[in-house]
């Protein structure tokens, strides 16, 4: 009898439980969502456009907190570890995740997602330019003509939440 009272309490123990780093999915305005991360609310993000803006008044090293909306461009097909999504203005962003916290799935490009986090310009360097290109699946021809360090628009995130 206590075994089985024992077990009883494992069971409803274990399975209250939830996962909050892997996938959930969540219902905003009738719009779902899969969230990754932390978990974050999709009523007050910013458009892409609007973030482009601020990231053209900011300077190398700037960062500031932030939750924006955007399409995908590209995810890294190694892992999912990154993603580069769309501005709306010709530039893109390069977002990569808190702590490697969580991955996105490879197949996401042309959705749109939520990310939440903190947006900074920063400089890349030719190395880490080229391991990008591997990572994204380009030709050996592409990734040799990489030869200067990039200014680039990036974002730590530690939220997403991905429409479905």
């Amino acid at each position: 009898m206590k075994n089985i009272l024992f077990i009883s309490i494992c069971v409803l123990f274990i399975s209250s439980c939830k996962d909050k780093v892997g996938a959930q999915a969540k219902a905003v305005d009738d719009i779902v969502y899969k969230s990754f991360g932390k978990d974050i609310i999709a009523n007050d993000a910013i458009k892409a456009t609007s973030m482009a803006a601020h990231y053209e008044s900011m300077q190398i090293g700037d960062s500031i907190n932030s939750k924006m909306s955007a399409k995908v461009i590209s995810v890294c097909q190694a892992k999912g570890c990154w993603m580069t999504l769309n501005l709306e203005n010709g530039n893109e962003v390069m977002v990569k995740f808190k702590d490697y916290g969580f991955f996105m799935p490879k197949d996401i490009a042309g959705k749109e997602v939520i990310i939440n986090g903190k947006a900074f310009v920063n400089e890349v360097s030719v190395d880490e330019l080229r391991h990008y290109a591997e990572d994204a699946g380009k030709t050996d021809e592409e990734i040799e003509s990489i030869t200067e360090p990039k200014k680039t628009f990036s974002f730590e995130a530690d939220g997403v939440l991905l429409k479905q």
